[in-house]
């Protein structure tokens, strides 16, 4: 095959174990035999749109198997697939469609957009049948664009980290070395697939192999229970707020979790007591660090140190390496390292040092070669594992016409790990008021990103120089 990328994985997949099955949702099954037809009539149909080589196809919607098939039939064409956080407001959604410059984009019926060239998941099977069987072999190198994911910016406005082929391969050799994968998995998929962790940690090291995914819409407990049980799930990947709920559950106790060998949780620190509730259970319960921007496996805590080591970050994983700055900023390299950012060369020039190493913003420490994430240089917070920048927030609320001058800080959450606080400076003889401000905010921003506390102030601390002085408000009682 001429295509080196992800776009021949399919059909890779199916010459071995064509009747082996690839995806479960909601019952009903896709062997690997019968997706290589599927991501292939699908790329013809994206080409009729007239998808070219290198062109942008977008995604919205809740976890589906139209998911992974568009990433396939996309990666077939040669061109670059933007999966986008079907928990934002329509502006942003649209903000990231214009900067991505999407020819074409796949949703859901319930995530409708003006795009004009929109596919709806209510034609799509109809529509997909109408694609030719031929198949397609484009030309793709490893080195090429892959992936666009948009992560929150730091100055307002998202940047969509580049993944290329190469770093979602070597990422998934990463995994699959620290993680014995075999090819009888059962991996559970509940996590947002818009997020690199569940794609690239759990669906696409599965897929290698010739496992089986179970992809379900969303995280309910109940169901995650149910569908362990039914299919004998193996694996699954979540963040910290996911496997807590999961333990609270009035069915912890009694739940058949026999089947399962290993847990995968990143995208924020985990509790202590959550740790222990799953190793109590005789659960293999495994953390990494990382960040989109590294595809996103940067360190790794395999099975083996899982307890004598909780808590901790892992070890650099196989192909990779970590250092920490002089001021103990993470920083990373290897060949999971994105290119840089869309269309942004001086987001790109700023995010690595002069020697080629990526700045990761957070600060660590290393002990017996394990790092522990100690903090973040950056004012960036993690709500229920999704990253969420002050200044993007921030921005929002001084749109407001009574807003002088506000600071966003995250604060502890029992629930969410962390939540925003809001310091609110009104414009003179002006009245803000917190009901209000959310009402406001919530056509602008996602639900996780309005702040949960908010202060009104007279003024805000300052350095010398006149900046906010975030750590003495990170500081004050709620």
């Amino acid at each position: 095959m001429r295509n080196a990328g992800l776009g021949s994985w399919p059909h890779r997949r199916a010459r071995m174990a064509p009747k082996r099955e690839a995806f479960t949702y909601d019952g009903s099954s896709t062997t690997y035999g019968e997706l290589a037809v599927r991501t292939t009539r699908l790329a013809w149909r994206l080409r009729e749109l007239g998808v070219r080589h290198g062109d942008r196809v977008a995604y919205l919607g809740p976890n589906h198997p139209s998911f992974a098939e568009t990433l396939f039939a996309t990666h077939q064409l040669g061109a670059v697939f933007v999966p986008l956080n079907f928990r934002l407001t329509p502006a942003e959604i649209n903000y990231q469609l214009a900067d991505s410059g999407a020819h074409v984009l796949v949703h859901a019926a319930s995530h409708a957009t003006g795009h004009p060239r929109a596919v709806s998941l209510d034609t799509y099977e109809e529509w997909l049948a109408g694609g030719a069987d031929e198949p397609l072999d484009e030309p793709v190198s490893i080195d090429e664009p892959a992936l666009v994911l948009y992560t929150s910016g730091t100055t307002g406005r998202p940047k969509g980290a580049v993944l290329s082929h190469a770093n979602l391969l070597w990422n998934t050799f990463n995994l699959m070395i620290g993680v014995d994968i075999a090819s009888d998995e059962v991996a559970l998929v509940a996590a947002p697939l818009f997020h690199v962790a569940a794609l690239t940690q759990t669906l696409l090291p599965t897929f290698v192999k010739g496992g089986h995914s179970v992809i379900t819409p969303g995280w309910d407990v109940a169901t995650c229970l149910d569908l362990v049980e039914e299919h004998g799930v193996t694996w699954m990947f979540g963040v910290s707020t996911m496997f807590a709920d999961l333990a609270a559950s009035p069915r912890w106790e009694s739940a058949d979790l026999s089947s399962v060998r290993v847990l995968l949780c990143g995208g924020a620190a985990v509790p202590d007591a959550v740790i222990r509730a799953y190793q109590d259970r005789g659960l293999v319960f495994c953390q990494g660090y990382g960040l989109t921007e590294t595809a996103p496996g940067a360190t790794f805590l395999e099975a083996s140190d899982s307890v004598r080591r909780a808590g901790s970050a892992g070890t650099c994983v196989f192909f990779g390496d970590v250092r920490l700055s002089d001021v103990g900023e993470i920083e990373v390299q290897g060949p999971n390292v994105t290119p840089g950012y869309w269309n942004d060369p001086v987001a790109t020039a700023a995010a690595f040092t002069e020697d080629g190493w990526f700045r990761t913003g957070d600060l660590g420490r290393f002990d017996g070669g394990h790092l522990y994430v100690v903090d973040r240089l950056k004012d960036m917070f993690i709500s229920g594992g999704e990253n969420v920048y002050p200044a993007e927030v921030e921005n929002a609320i001084t749109s407001h016409p009574d807003v002088a001058e506000v600071a966003v800080v995250g604060v502890p959450d029992q629930r969410w790990g962390e939540v925003g606080r809001a310091f609110v400076r009104p414009r003179d003889g002006a009245v803000v008021d917190a009901a209000g401000l959310r009402d406001f905010l919530a056509p602008r921003l996602a639900k996780y990103k309005i702040p949960v506390h908010v202060e009104v102030v007279s003024d805000l601390p300052r350095t010398g120089s006149g900046k906010v002085l975030k750590p003495a408000l990170r500081r004050l009682p709620l």
